[in-house]
């Protein structure tokens, strides 16, 4: 397994109310060799959330749609670690972006 793993968080409402303007997202990055707890490596709102969702696509990333953490997360700074208080719903969507990790070294 590898020692960084990063993810995504997304604020994806399917209504037609919300356009792409309201859509926000923010890209984690956890090494467990270095870092203290996951950290804040992109954020954005509207068109930046956009191309923030697009790269983790492009990279593989797992994306967790979760629109409560990302609006607690959207307010962190990048570079900012998360806050002890979102450890353990972090913790859960790492351990599964962790779990795929492994899954595909197996192929």
């Amino acid at each position: 397994m590898s020692s960084a793993n990063n993810s995504n968080i997304n604020q994806d409402n399917d209504t037609a109310k919300n356009s792409i303007k309201d859509k926000k997202s923010v890209a984690l990055k956890y090494n467990k060799n270095k870092d203290s707890a996951p950290k804040v490596i992109a954020s954005g709102k509207g068109s930046i959330a956009e191309k923030i969702l697009k790269k983790a696509r492009e990279e593989n990333i797992p994306i967790k749609n979760d629109s409560d953490i990302v609006e607690v997360l959207a307010k962190l700074d990048i570079g900012e670690e998360i806050p002890e208080d979102l450890y353990r719903v972090i913790a859960e969507i790492l351990s599964f972006v962790y779990s795929l990790d492994e899954k595909y070294r197996q192929f």
